[in-house]
């Protein structure tokens, strides 16, 4: 089973995957700036496009401008470091699926399924609930993550090829069972620890919130997501030989090995700085990067800057519905991805049994 066979020829689909890469990537940076832009409009107080720009080139230069307080401080210090973390960690989630997808030849695979989210949520929360780490500062939670993130993904390893070879059916079964364990894990850490405060933001956050964003939250995952994308795009190559088999990797010249290695660490790494900022963010690595393959094709030299775009305009979007949708009352993102993820996924499941009854 691999993602090919969702990639149904289609005469539109043809000529966009006939056009050049780098005019795709233009044309989505365009939409992602026009996203941003409108994004931080939408609010209890609406404002315009115009005002969104100067105010911020106002902060970046120095300069004043006649606006109001209350207007500088809802562009700049609430919706724009709101926005920008969205199309980071959007970004992010997309490319670690993409990757992901490649490294275990399974259409399926995605941080949330694997469980790979929820083992960076245990490790979060430990962080958070007893204070280990301290010395890291304002890096304790993403270390905490990302070390949770990488022991659930060796550990998910582990079950699905006990007993026998993996498959990717059991690859999935054995990353729902992990994050099933973990979250339940998660969940017992948060209900018993004495700090009530805690357990009642850590639940929030691990419904997956981008609310309460500050400019010092953009750092990491912006330096995690610049790092990540440079190494899976430079190593486009590699990841389509590894989607055909190991052997065929191998015959092309992959060292198999040592390049899973680092993309383990490097998807957990992605994964643990995610999940720290943002929480447990359901389904973007599973629709994300079968939507770009639809749209521009299998070779991950296009696939990984394309989906990292697209899935930086996606959350952008569902952060504004989950704001907007129901206000006063905001709803965490993680609820509006669920939302639109679990069809998706059985849509996948029909999928794949129509084309192995096909075969």
């Amino acid at each position: 089973m691999t993602t090919d066979t969702l990639n149904a020829p289609a005469g539109w689909r043809e000529h966009l995957r006939a056009l050049p890469v780098a005019l795709i990537v233009a044309a989505l940076g365009l939409a992602l700036a026009l996203s941003l832009t409108l994004a931080v409009t939408i609010g209890p107080v609406p404002l315009d496009a115009s005002l969104v720009w100067r105010i911020t080139l106002a902060k970046i230069t120095g300069a004043a401008g006649d606006w109001t307080a209350a207007e500088e401080g809802i562009v700049w210090t609430l919706r724009l470091p709101r926005v920008l973390l969205a199309a980071l960690v959007g970004g992010g989630l997309a490319a670690v699926g993409v990757a992901m997808q490649a490294v275990v030849r399974n259409p399926l695979a995605d941080p949330y399924v694997l469980g790979i989210s929820s083992g960076a949520s245990v490790g979060a929360v430990l962080v958070l609930g007893t204070g280990a780490l301290a010395g890291l500062g304002l890096y304790a939670v993403p270390a905490g993550a990302f070390a949770g993130a990488l022991v659930s993904f060796v550990l998910v390893f582990l079950v699905a090829i006990a007993g026998g070879q993996m498959s990717p059916l059991r690859l999935v079964l054995a990353g729902m069972a992990c994050g099933y364990s973990l979250s339940g894990l998660t969940s017992l850490i948060v209900l018993t620890s004495e700090n009530r405060e805690l357990a009642r933001n850590a639940m929030e956050w691990l419904l997956g919130s981008l609310g309460g964003a500050a400019w010092s939250d953009l750092g990491l995952p912006g330096a995690a997501l610049l790092i990540g994308t440079i190494y899976l795009a430079v190593n486009g190559r590699a990841l389509n030989a590894l989607l055909v088999g190991d052997e065929t990797a191998r015959t092309l010249g992959v060292d198999v090995g040592q390049l899973r290695l680092v993309l383990f660490v490097v998807l957990s790494l992605l994964t643990g700085v995610m999940v720290a900022v943002s929480g447990a963010i359901g389904f973007v690595g599973l629709v994300i990067p079968h939507v770009v393959r639809m749209l521009v094709g299998s070779d991950h030299r296009r696939v990984v800057p394309v989906a990292v775009l697209v899935g930086a305009i996606f959350l952008i979007w569902v952060d504004v519905i989950a704001r907007m949708a129901f206000a006063p009352v905001e709803l965490p993102v993680g609820v509006i991805t669920a939302l639109l993820g679990g069809p998706f996924f059985i849509w996948m499941l029909a999928t794949q049994r129509r084309k192995r009854e096909a075969a």
